[in-house]
C-alpha cells in the first residue's frame, strides 16, 4: 500500500477573516464572492481600513485546508508548499504539523520573505470574497515537489490558484506528470470562477489530456465549458475526467463515478460563512475514495462536513470536530 492516501501541492496562505456588510465591499471595490490577486501594498492599505473589525488566523490556502481536512478524517496526507522564515511562516508550518500532515517544509531551511495571507471578508448572506497577496507563495516552483512522496501515494490533488503564476503551474504539470507516470491517481479542483475567466489555457495546460477526479463547483463548470444548462456541464466535466464532483451550493451535489451520476441533495442549513466550503467537500471526498467508500457515500460525507462547515465562521473545522465527522460514517 502507498505511505500517503493524498499528495497535495498548493499556495500556503493564512487567512484573516472579518464580517462586514455588503456596503463595505462596495466602498473597497471588492469583488463579491470570488478571489482576487494583490499586491503587498493592497493588503496593507485594506488591513487599515479593517483595522476597526475584529479578525481572527487561521490556516488556509484551498489545496492546504483539503489535505488538512483530509488528514483530519484519518488519512495519511502530504502537502507541498511554500511560506518564508517570518511568524505567519511559522503558524502555517505548526498548524500542518499539529492536524497530522507530512510536508516538504524545513524550519531551519525556510527562506526570507513574506509568507502569504488572505483577507476574507464574510457578508451577512455568508459568501466569501477573499483577496490575495500570495507572498512567497507566488515563488513556489517543481523544487517544492517531492516525487518520491508523490510516487508513494494513491491520489495527487493539485489547485487551480496555482494557474495565474508559470512557475507554479509548472510544478502543477510536473505533479502530474509524475503521478501519471507511477500510475498513481490525479485531481484537481477548478478553485474558482476567476481562474477560469482569465486562465483557462493554463488550467488545460495542467489537466493534459485527461484526469482521474476533477472538482468544480457549478458556475466554474458553466465558465470552463460555456455551458448554458446542468447537461452541458455535466458532459464538459465527462470530456476533461474520468469521474468527478460538482457541487450546487443549496441545490447539493452531483457526482460521477465514471458510469453513473448521483444527485445527492444539500441539507438545509443556516449558512454564516461559505469560506472553505468547496475545501472541506473535496478533503472529505478523497479521504472517502481512498479508504474503500463508495462514489455516493464519498458525497454523502463530502456534503455532511461541508454543512457543518458552513454553519460556523472559518476555512476549517477543528480536529476534534473532524473525528466527529468521521465518526458518523464509519
Amino acid at each position: 500500500m502507498p505511505q500517503y492516501h493524498v499528495y497535495g501541492v498548493g499556495n500556503a496562505l493564512v487567512d484573516l477573516e472579518y464580517e462586514v456588510p455588503d456596503s463595505l465591499l462596495g466602498e473597497l471595490e471588492i469583488d463579491k464572492g470570488l478571489m482576487t490577486l494583490i499586491e503587498e501594498e493592497r493588503h496593507h492599505q485594506l488591513l487599515e481600513e479593517l483595522a476597526d473589525l475584529h479578525s481572527r488566523p487561521c490556516g488556509g490556502g484551498s489545496a492546504a485546508n483539503t489535505i488538512t481536512a483530509t488528514a483530519q478524517l484519518g488519512s495519511s496526507a502530504y502537502y507541498s508548499c511554500k511560506v518564508a522564515d517570518d511568524v505567519t511562516g511559522a503558524y502555517f508550518l505548526d498548524d500542518l504539523t499539529a492536524n497530522g500532515v507530512k510536508t516538504n517544509l524545513d524550519r531551519d531551511s525556510l527562506a526570507h520573505g513574506h509568507t502569504g495571507k488572505c483577507i476574507v471578508m464574510v457578508t451577512p448572506d455568508a459568501e466569501r470574497s477573499m483577496n490575495t497577496f500570495l507572498g512567497i507563495t507566488r515563488e513556489i516552483s517543481v523544487s517544492e515537489l517531492d516525487e518520491a512522496a508523490i510516487r508513494d501515494s494513491q491520489y495527487v490533488y493539485i489547485e487551480g490558484y496555482l494557474v495565474p503564476e508559470s512557475n507554479a503551474r509548472a510544478a502543477a504539470v510536473k505533479a502530474r506528470q509524475v503521478a501519471q507516470a507511477s500510475s498513481v491517481k490525479t485531481s484537481l479542483t477548478l478553485s474558482d470562477a476567476n481562474m477560469v475567466n482569465f486562465f483557462k489555457d493554463g488550467l488545460n495546460e495542467i489537466i493534459g489530456d485527461g484526469l482521474d477526479m476533477v472538482f468544480s463547483n457549478e458556475d466554474e463548470a458553466r465558465l470552463m465549458f460555456g455551458a448554458s444548462s446542468i447537461e452541458e456541464c455535466l458532459e464538459g466535466m465527462k470530456s476533461i475526467s474520468r469521474q468527478f464532483a460538482m457541487t450546487r451550493g443549496p441545490k447539493g451535489a452531483m457526482v460521477y463515478d465514471g458510469e453513473k451520476i448521483y444527485d445527492i441533495p444539500a441539507k438545509k442549513v443556516h449558512a454564516v460563512d461559505t469560506n472553505g466550503a468547496g475545501d472541506i467537500y473535496a478533503g472529505a471526498f478523497l479521504h472517502g475514495l481512498t479508504n474503500g467508500m463508495s462514489f455516493a457515500e464519498c458525497g454523502e460525507l463530502a456534503g455532511y462536513a461541508a454543512t457543518a462547515l458552513v454553519q460556523q465562521m472559518g476555512a476549517r473545522l477543528s480536529r476534534e470536530q473532524m473525528t466527529e465527522v468521521a465518526k458518523r460514517f464509519a
